[in-house]
């Protein structure tokens, strides 16, 4: 049996911030929406010294992000069809990241249908061995992760030009722990919920430009962030990048155009 403390902010001042003249807390997902107040009500900071520092990347140069207005639900075929025209478009080299193993799965084996005859692989995680470092060796491929692929994955711009983001990370309201915290909240997916998925979702962005020369494209492929009013607050916590915002069918091509123009010297 295991257990973890519904509020660490005792812990947390106890072990820590009350033993130390200065503690420094660094991240490059610390903000939602560009603010601190989610950060500090979870640790219990009291009146911090807050520094926001811009990135070093031009993500206005090297990133193109595509928000399809019309996307389907994860089990429908033509969300596998648009995820087979997006590796089309960047002859593999494309990372999906899922919210569930078994959509994950699904997608894996829809997908393995429809890219065969394109001679793109597929590898996904729990499925394929050690995805990661086969997609690396194999980048004309399609790699498909979850749960710490959002934060934990390097792959290195050459490998990865289209990274999917399958679905808005949020967590399972019935898991225990995430359950048992949300009832400390008057407004809990406001004010938890909401906050703990924008700062996941930037972590699954960062993914992609990992040097000042990577050059990519970010797709989101849950009809959320433009359907629900809260889905500003994820677009309103990524860096300032080029945008396309459309048809699901016009996706892919306008990805295309921003890969060749990217690789045009």
């Amino acid at each position: 049996m295991n257990g973890a403390p519904l509020d660490v902010s005792t812990y947390l001042s106890e072990a820590l911030l009350s033993q130390k003249r200065a503690v420094v807390l660094t991240s490059a997902t610390m903000t939602v929406q560009g603010d601190f107040r989610h950060l500090r009500e979870r640790l219990g900071l009291e009146e911090p010294s807050e520094l926001r520092l811009g990135s070093p990347f031009d993500y206005e140069r090297a990133a193109l992000l595509c928000v399809p207005t019309d996307v389907p639900e994860p089990s429908a075929p033509a969300y596998a069809d648009a995820l087979r025209d997006l590796a089309r478009a960047a002859d593999g080299r494309t990372m999906a990241l899922f919210t569930s193993h078994a959509s994950l799965r699904a997608t894996a084996f829809a997908l393995q249908a429809r890219l065969r005859g394109d001679g793109i692989g597929v590898l996904a995680q729990g499925v394929h061995g050690a995805p990661p470092q086969c997609f690396q060796q194999e980048p004309r491929s399609v790699l498909l992760g979850a749960a710490s692929f959002w934060e934990g994955v390097d792959i290195g711009n050459t490998a990865l030009k289209v990274l999917v983001l399958a679905r808005l990370p949020f967590n399972v309201p019935t898991e225990p722990i995430f359950a048992a915290r949300s009832e400390l909240y008057e407004k809990p997916f406001f004010q938890y919920a909401a906050p703990q998925a924008v700062l996941r979702f930037r972590q699954g962005f960062g993914r992609l430009i990992r040097s000042k020369s990577d050059r990519g494209a970010v797709v989101v492929l849950d009809g959320r962030i433009v359907s629900k009013s809260y889905g500003a607050w994820f677009l309103n916590s990524l860096p300032p990048t080029a945008r396309f915002r459309g048809p699901l069918a016009q996706t892919a091509a306008r990805v295309g155009e921003w890969l060749r123009a990217a690789e045009t010297p």
